[in-house]
């Protein structure tokens, strides 16, 4: 579990294709300390398992399904990631709960700077619509934000200095992938609510 909360700005600093997978390897300092094998690390709100770590840097193996699923196959060296590791039993729940399972991409539509934050549009598929509200909580590229604006085919959040300064969102453009997970107990819910789903 995750908390949305993102740690570090880390950076791509390889990419290995394979046959219908990729190895990454990611330059991050702060999520790579103390880390071991097997560890998760959340790299843009995606859930990834460390299979090698040194010198600050970490490789992670990436599946055909996280691939088809995320916007993780656009990444290329140099490319910046937001960086998280899991939260600790006991800790301090900063964001909401997150999974780093991918629901589905979404594509930022337009940036509308304020004097003090900034309005990001996104786009939302529409089998993820109803999931999304007014002031709940949506996770994008692995950062916990607060829907401003829900719509049947878009949603908008509204970015501090803060988000904007540590986190990719400060350079996404119009036009760019985003991950986006829904909020996990949404989903339960309908899912219990459903009669007869034997799913």
């Amino acid at each position: 579990m995750f908390t949305g909360i993102v740690e570090e700005l880390g950076e791509i600093t390889a990419v290995e294709e394979q046959s219908e997978a990729s190895r990454f390897t990611v330059r991050g300092p702060v999520v790579t300390e103390g880390a071991k094998h097997g560890d998760s690390i959340a790299v843009n709100g995606v859930c990834l398992t460390v299979v090698e770590f040194g010198g600050g840097t970490f490789t992670a193996d990436v599946m055909a399904e996280t691939l088809k699923r995320s916007s993780l196959g656009a990444l290329r060296p140099g490319s910046r990631v937001n960086l998280e590791r899991p939260m600790a039993l006991g800790g301090r729940l900063g964001g909401h709960l997150v999974q780093g399972h991918v629901d589905g991409t979404g594509t930022v539509l337009d940036r509308t700077p304020a004097e003090h934050w900034e309005i990001v549009k996104v786009s939302l598929p529409p089998e993820l619509s109803r999931y999304v509200v007014e002031k709940g909580s949506i996770t994008v590229d692995g950062i916990s934000l607060t829907v401003v604006e829900a719509a049947a085919d878009h949603f908008t959040v509204s970015l501090i200095p803060t988000t904007l300064a540590l986190t990719t969102l400060g350079i996404k453009q119009p036009g760019d992938p985003v991950n986006l997970e829904v909020d996990v107990i949404a989903k339960y819910v309908e899912r219990m609510m459903t009669p007869g789903d034997a799913r």
